[in-house]
Formats: C-alpha cells, structure tokens, sequence
C-alpha cells in the first residue's frame, strides 16, 4: 500500500508516487537520477559565490513551499536530494520541486552568461 499524507497546509495530498508514474516524471527531468528513494542531481557554477546565490534561492523556495531538499555543497557544485519523507518516498512535491530547481538555475546561466541554458550538470555516475 502507498504511504500517503498532507502537505503541510493540509491541503494538498501527498501521495508516494508509483514506479511507473516516477520514471515518467524522471525522464522529464534532464538530469536528475533516482537514488533509492530520493532524487538528486548536482550543478556546477564558475565560482562559490554563484553557487550559494543558487543555493538561497533554492531556500527561499524551499521556505516557501514548506518542502527542504538536502543540500550538499562543495565549493562551486551543488547537490540537491529530494524525498518526502512523510510519505515514506517521491510524491509530486518532489517532482514539482525538481523543476522549480531546473528553473532557478536556468535563471543563474541567464545570468552568468546572458544565454539561456541550463547551468553545467554534473554526471556522476560516469
């Protein structure tokens, strides 16, 4: 049986996603792998500061959505870990998080290098 909950507002029903739904959304998500019951992807930036630009912002959505990745940072890379815990795995917060993630760094290489683009992503399985 699928672990299922509310988001924090209660409003929302959170519900753990099935294999079949999770790789659906996954392969619409360049970049981002599953691991066990979690999805992570890194990204690098050309400077540490870049990089923690980055990072508040993903924590100013995170704050806003009442929804926290794990955050790993090493020096000019991020890594972000998502999973919902509450519902014992990947629900849809995690999938619409992984996007808004995409989004902001999509914004911080607008930035950067005024083109549109994705900031690098770092492939760490090869």
């Amino acid at each position: 049986m699928e672990a299922s909950s509310t988001s924090s507002e209660g409003e929302i029903p959170v519900i753990k996603l099935s294999a079949s739904e999770l790789a659906d959304h996954i392969s619409r998500l360049p970049g981002w792998k599953q691991d066990d019951d979690a999805i992570v992807k890194s990204f690098s930036f050309p400077d540490f500061a870049r990089a923690m630009e980055f990072v508040n912002q993903v924590a100013e959505n995170a704050e806003s959505v009442q929804h926290h990745p794990d955050i790993d940072i090493r020096y000019c890379t991020v890594t972000l870990r998502l999973t919902t815990h509450h519902a014992g795995g990947l629900t849809a917060l995690d999938i619409e998080f992984a996007a808004s993630a995409d989004d902001l760094a999509d914004l911080a290489q607008l930035a950067i290098s005024g083109q549109p683009g994705s900031v690098v992503e770092i492939d760490e399985t090869a």
